[in-house]
């Protein structure tokens, strides 16, 4: 029997450098508690938002994610044509298809790249990044982009008391590469499909499209009680799962940066994993609001850039949300 060739890459990949881009608005809560008849105290209670990044009506999600993306690749040091995969987490591109993923590969300059679109909302990232390694580790590419970009405005309804006032708009990008020693541990990940519509689009795009009902543009909702149990108490469980895997415990951690969903969540969760006073505690969510699959890279960057002194340290992230996907994993800090 003839034997098929294979490929081999390196032992291990990590995260090389980040990029980021937020929206170009600033939005406070008094901009937009009128129609949830609402206030700014009863936002900040609830979710820890003081204001949100959103884009322009001109900006698409793409264009976020191609800034965000170039600043990762010319932080990482390498060219556009060394990318052997583009990876893009997104629940707003502006069609069904063609993906965001092949337009940025040309925009960024990666073409040929293999090129994809994940649609696991907010754990969209740890997706990625688990991708990403397994294929640095497996030979089918040297380095591999990873972005989560979404604008989020797009799907918020101005009078929705679940969801919308969190929304925000924004990328950030990944740039992974070979390593010698592994800088991504095994990820924990999966879905909770019993739970398929506690949060996601309030109709579907064919009830639009059809004018049944009084349906209008889909947008997004959640049962908030029910996600912030789950994300709370489930996802503590699968944090730890991914320490474990790691081989570590959480004093090694030097920071955690969870998905910015929610400010109590990322409290609660700290406490629930008990970890120690000196893990930074990533809480972009406080001035950029929640952006699905762009959060935790966004917040990886805006805490590098508070605390250089985490570069080369371990950091627990973990991602979850409509679906119910999740996905968590150990990095190196670049």
């Amino acid at each position: 029997m003839t034997a098929l060739h294979q490929t081999t890459g390196r032992p291990g990949s990590r995260i090389l450098a980040y990029g980021a881009a937020r929206g170009d608005v600033t939005v406070p809560n008094d901009d937009i508690v009128g129609p949830i008849n609402s206030s700014d105290e009863w936002i900040r209670q609830r979710t820890g938002v003081i204001e949100r990044r959103r884009a322009s009506a001109e900006v698409e999600a793409v264009d976020l994610a191609e800034q965000a993306a170039k600043q990762a690749i010319e932080t990482a040091g390498i060219r556009p044509d060394q990318i052997g995969a583009v990876l893009v987490s997104t629940i707003s591109n502006t069609v069904q298809t063609p993906s965001l993923a092949a337009l940025l590969t040309e925009r960024v300059g990666a073409t040929p790249a293999p090129a994809y679109d994940i649609s696991a909302a907010c754990a969209g990232f740890t997706y990625g990044v688990a991708q990403a390694d397994s294929f640095i580790r497996t030979g089918l590419a040297e380095y591999v982009l990873v972005v989560g970009a979404e604008k989020l405005s797009d799907y918020a309804k101005p009078t929705d008391r679940t969801i919308s006032f969190l929304l925000a708009d924004g990328a950030g990008a990944a740039v992974l590469g070979p390593s010698d020693e592994p800088g991504v541990s095994p990820t924990v990940w999966g879905s909770d499909g019993s739970k398929w519509d506690v949060v996601g689009m309030d109709s579907p795009l064919a009830a639009y499209r059809d004018g049944r009902g009084e349906v209008d543009w889909p947008t997004l909702r959640q049962e908030g009680p029910t996600v912030f149990r789950w994300a709370v108490w489930e996802m503590a469980k699968v944090a730890q799962q991914a320490i474990d895997a790691a081989g570590i415990t959480a004093d090694d951690l030097a920071a955690f940066i969870p998905h910015q969903a929610n400010m109590r969540i990322i409290d609660e969760l700290a406490k629930q994993l008990k970890l120690p006073a000196h893990v930074a505690i990533a809480r972009d969510i406080a001035h950029t609001g929640n952006t699905s699959a762009a959060s935790i890279p966004l917040a990886a960057h805006a805490l590098l850039g508070e605390h250089p002194e985490l570069s080369g340290g371990l950091a627990l992230q973990i991602g979850f949300g409509a679906g119910l996907v999740f996905g968590a994993q150990v990095v190196r800090l670049p």
